[in-house]
């Protein structure tokens, strides 16, 4: 298989030194130094998508692709949930010869400054991070390295390289106690119920600095349960499929009475893209910050249901009957998620639209392929959505 990467580096034909920055501020020395570099000559933008083998990240690099932009992806690979998925996604994605993949963590502050510093990304979306609400209560650690430490990175990263739009994922997670529904986004956030909820929120407030003090262009995007295609298996759409079909009893916590606002992929996507396109500043957005750059929106279908409306609706696509463990509810989770939309809607003219029977029926087509199980059908075929290298 022809490799992609050898493909894409044949755009970019010379060296060239990097323009000269600031000399009134501390430069990082992989700036200052104006180390060697390919550049491009096209003009197609180049656009930097963090945690590209993850749910999100894999399909908003494809998505990009489509659009015939040149993509870098990085992913550390981590052990969360079975690498075997992540590395799919990855594969998939190396079959389009605009796009270039580097295994290489958020972590790694020299190593991503070297990577800003010689690919000059105009615009870059961030949707790297340690997931999962549960989990952070047994690792607090890996969520202040990766979603503190890493994000500072990267605000850092995007400042010195002059990013056009940092456009980054938060989370419904910031309105923790909020008892107050729909959430929207000029409610107080500062009560969170679990430490990955705390990291989203820290996120928010860094990248609004970044933006005041440097005018770093930044946009926050609060997902709401996303599911679909690829997703990921601790989600419980994946999770519920997967013992459904097995015979074995899916944990129902507090007893099926919990509302979320499930969204599905496609809708996530589109909406990252479509405020993507719009840094800050470029429109009249000072609803809520005034002149400072910033932007933080929700992104959520607008539609809850409760855990045992999904329950049924995986039965009627699986055709088959789950067996329901009841449990009592969980530290850290929040008993309704419900995404109030208009903002995103006023400034984008788009909210998130796929009814949840029509996103499980896809999830559930794309399973039974994935795993075997049924023969490939057009939704579930993620290399019918954008072009391919046709050497691969």
């Amino acid at each position: 298989m022809t490799n992609g990467i050898n493909s894409f580096v044949k755009l970019w034909v010379r060296e060239t030194a990097l323009a000269d920055l600031s000399e009134n501020r501390y430069i990082p020395p992989v700036f200052a130094s104006k180390p060697k570099i390919f550049y491009r000559t096209d003009k197609m933008e180049r656009i930097l998508v963090t945690g590209a083998a993850g749910f999100i990240g894999f399909h908003t690099a494809a998505y990009l692709l489509r659009r015939d932009a040149h993509v870098v992806g990085i992913d550390n690979m981590n052990g969360y949930y079975d690498v075997s998925l992540k590395e799919a996604r990855r594969d998939l994605l190396r079959r389009n010869p605009h796009f270039v993949f580097r295994f290489l963590d958020i972590e790694d502050q020299k190593g991503l400054l070297k990577l800003f510093a010689e690919q000059r990304f105009d615009r870059v979306i961030h949707l790297a991070a340690q997931a999962g609400v549960r989990y952070s209560m047994t690792n607090p650690d890996s969520y202040v390295r990766s979603n503190l430490v890493g994000f500072v990175n990267v605000l850092e990263c995007c400042r010195y390289s002059n990013v056009k739009h940092l456009t980054f994922a938060s989370s419904s997670s910031v309105y923790g106690a909020n008892k107050e529904i729909p959430f929207s986004t000029d409610q107080k956030t500062d009560r969170p119920v679990s430490l990955y909820g705390a990291t989203k929120k820290a996120n928010e407030l860094l990248a609004y600095s970044y933006s005041h003090l440097y005018g770093l262009p930044c946009t926050g995007l609060r997902f709401f349960t996303v599911y679909g295609p690829w997703g990921r298996p601790d989600m419980a759409v994946y999770s519920f499929t997967k013992s459904i079909l097995s015979g074995k009893p899916i944990d129902v916590y507090n007893y099926g009475n919990m509302r979320r606002d499930f969204t599905y992929i496609d809708d996530i996507v589109e909406g990252v893209i479509r405020v993507n396109d719009h840094p800050p500043g470029t429109q009249n957005l000072d609803v809520y910050f005034g002149d400072v750059p910033f932007r933080v929106y929700n992104m959520g279908n607008h539609e809850p249901v409760t855990l045992e409306i999904l329950i049924e609706t995986l039965e009627k696509h699986l055709n088959k009957k789950a067996i329901r463990n009841l449990k009592e509810m969980q530290p850290g989770d929040v008993l309704e998620t419900y995404a109030e939309m208009s903002d995103l809607k006023k400034h984008f003219g788009f909210t998130p639209y796929t009814p949840l029977d029509v996103g499980i029926e896809r999830f559930i087509a794309w399973y039974k392929t994935f795993f075997g199980q049924a023969s490939p059908t057009p939704v579930t075929d993620i290399l019918a959505r954008f072009p391919v290298d046709k050497a691969a």
